[in-house]
């Protein structure tokens, strides 16, 4: 799932960059600590060593004497983590923190300048030492002046640093993950828009995407209108080329069913009966191929709307002067003022095939049936004909089953009828009537069942 999801990518990723950075950042700032407490260090005792030069003479034999030694309470304490040391060529002073230990001194000792390194304690403990050859007395050798210091103070100082500093980045990062996922969400809000705008779209061919308001997003909304544009240009031609098959097959079928009449006529009339088959079953197909372009059509049609008692009256009007529909009793139990999201035509023809197919199947009566509701919307033809039985009924509901494959008492009109409800969003059902006969629902948004108040 998240590897589908833009927004859990993007968040991810912000939220990885964010914690590199703060990683990043842990390392050179405790790193800066570190320097700064050694600078720190140094400057400490590059003060201590400077007052402790200033105090030392030299006497009559070459041994160094202080007049006072430095103010520091860890000097007069054995193994106090803070030492200094003076090594002349005939004798060495030290402070009392040294005990009976010494400063290990090397033979590179710089003159020009204090020098810092790190080294093993005389009490076995890491130090920094800072060390400088000295001409105290310019008829006395040089002497080496030394001081150390204890660094785990230091060591544990940057410890509690880099723990404290790893809380606060930690707090950091979620405060910034946080940021990252309302710039996330904000980023991608217009894209919810256009979601939208995409469901119009599928509700009317019609319909097309408004201009964004980012120019990033306006690419995308011109290559949905202009995809748009080209299948409604396809459906258009699919639909003209239908018609035209369709009239194009009109003089053939024509001239067929003369041939036809010719062989009847000379006494052939099993060759007839195979030619009038074969024109009722190109008929037929022609029939339902133009069926399908105008579902097409009516799929694609979006923002009309018709008044649903009109269009059946008048359904029922043209029915009424057939030769079946002459002897049916139709009832009409439509409010007056039912209107149903469909265009005049579409509904016109979904009723009027319903309506067909029952004239043609029922004995008396017919009935239409309508109700609305808040969101939804039924309508209800049944007949008291022969019916169908329910395992029909169920195959030909099944994904893929055919109507007018169904059995006794259906027809071609019955799988125009479906594919028009589906085609305009809704449903279509097939139960008993309470005449006896089928009963066919139409439902949008709602329960098909017409006997439900």
């Amino acid at each position: 799932m998240i590897a589908r999801s833009l927004r859990w990518r993007l968040l991810l990723g912000a939220m990885a960059a964010i914690l590199a950075a703060l990683a990043a950042a842990w390392f050179f700032m405790t790193l800066l600590f570190e320097r700064h407490l050694e600078r720190r260090l140094q400057a400490e005792m590059t003060r201590d060593a400077l007052g402790l030069v200033a105090a030392l003479s030299l006497a009559a034999d070459g041994r160094p004497l202080l007049d006072a030694e430095p103010g520091d309470p860890r000097l007069q304490q054995p193994a106090g983590g803070y030492y200094w040391q003076v090594t002349a060529p005939v004798a060495a002073l030290q402070s009392r923190s040294l005990w009976d230990a010494a400063l290990p001194v090397p033979a590179d000792v710089p003159a020009d300048s204090w020098r810092m390194r790190n080294a093993t304690g005389p009490f076995r403990q890491p130090v920094s030492i800072l060390e400088r050859s000295l001409l105290v007395e310019a008829d006395h050798a040089p002497v080496i002046v030394q001081l150390a210091q204890d660094t785990r103070p230091l060591a544990t100082a940057r410890a509690e640093f880099g723990r404290e500093l790893a809380v606060f980045l930690a707090v950091l990062w979620v405060v910034l993950s946080l940021a990252a996922w309302s710039q996330v969400s904000l980023g991608l809000r217009p894209l919810r828009k256009i979601r939208g705008d995409l469901a119009r779209l599928q509700q009317s061919a019609s319909t097309r995407l408004p201009t964004a308001s980012l120019r990033e997003i306006q690419p995308l909304s011109d290559a949905i209108n202009a995809l748009a544009d080209a299948r409604e240009r396809d459906l258009e031609i699919a639909r003209r080329r239908a018609a035209d098959l369709a009239h194009g097959l009109k003089t053939p079928l024509a001239a067929m069913a003369a041939q036809s009449r010719r062989a009847r006529e000379s006494g052939a009339e099993p060759a007839a009966d195979g030619i009038d088959r074969a024109i009722d079953a190109i008929g037929a197909t022609i029939d339902a191929e133009l069926a399908r372009a105008r579902i097409a059509a009516a799929g694609h049609a979006g923002g009309a709307s018709a008044r649903v008692c009109p269009v059946v009256e008048q359904l029922v009007l043209v029915l009424e002067h057939t030769e079946k529909g002459g002897g049916i009793a139709f009832t009409v139990d439509v409010p007056a003022n039912l209107e149903l999201a469909v265009p005049p035509e579409t509904l016109s023809e979904l009723l009027g095939a319903l309506l067909e197919n029952a004239v043609k199947y029922a004995r008396r009566q017919v009935r239409v049936a309508g109700a609305a509701g808040p969101g939804w919307t039924r309508l209800c033809v049944e007949d008291d004909g022969p019916g169908i039985a329910s395992d029909h009924a169920r195959r030909a509901l099944m994904r893929g089953g055919r109507l007018d494959e169904a059995g006794e008492g259906t027809g071609l009109g019955l799988a125009i009828a479906r594919e028009l409800a589906d085609a305009t969003r809704g449903s279509l059902t097939l139960g008993e009537a309470s005449l006896g006969g089928l009963q066919v629902g139409l439902a949008w948004s709602g329960t098909p069942d017409c006997r439900r108040d």
